[in-house]
């Protein structure tokens, strides 16, 4: 058991380093030699948890699915039993806390990888589907606590995403602390709430 956990943590420590590396020159730059040089290791021994950089590359996926949850679970929202608690799930959503957990740099090189890598697809595919599982399970509560009556969740979940997804790739170009921004971003939301069904 003890040295199962060692391993996990040891892994850890150099997906995270992996990510610190590929944020400063680059995920096309970076390699298993850089990451080794990064923890002040032997390549060798990186190569004992990940025999490839498609390996670490698929680490780095679950390293993004994990940070990214931390904003969907937010332990502040609890259990969406209010309009308030959802309207403030929605906004967070489209915020760019995002970047407080994982660099935007990294996370598009990683998404273009989708097109050029199938097992990465797939990764990348199951980050996005844990993703909309997690808000799905919030609109399925607020639909139980009646804070709102829409019928199908499961579509409700998909274009939700949908218009986080392009929001947030689009404002990316603008710098946030512009008006411009502002507006942009509360257009965004303000459409993403109208299609949820608010009980009086």
């Amino acid at each position: 058991m003890g040295r199962k956990s060692v391993s996990v943590e040891r892994r850890k420590e150099i997906i995270k380093a992996f990510y610190k590396v590929a944020k400063e020159i680059g995920l096309e730059n970076s390699s298993i030699a850089k990451v080794a040089e990064h923890l002040g290791i032997s390549n060798g021994l990186i190569m004992h948890y990940f025999k490839t950089k498609d390996e670490l590359l698929l680490g780095l996926n679950e390293f993004i699915l994990e940070q990214h949850l931390n904003i969907v679970q937010n332990n502040e929202i609890d259990v969406i039993d209010s309009k308030q608690k959802l309207h403030n799930l929605i906004t967070s959503l489209f915020s760019r806390n995002w970047n407080t957990y994982f660099d935007d740099g990294v996370f598009y090189s990683c998404y273009a990888l989708i097109y050029r890598k199938k097992d990465f697809n797939e990764s990348f595919k199951s980050y996005l589907q844990a993703l909309h599982s997690v808000l799905n399970k919030k609109l399925t509560e607020a639909k139980e606590n009646d804070v709102i009556g829409n019928t199908d969740i499961n579509e409700v979940t998909e274009i939700i995403f949908a218009l986080i997804d392009g929001a947030y790739y689009y404002l990316g170009l603008f710098n946030e602390k512009t008006e411009d921004y502002k507006q942009k971003e509360a257009v965004y939301i303000k459409y993403a709430l109208n299609i949820l069904e608010f009980k009086s």
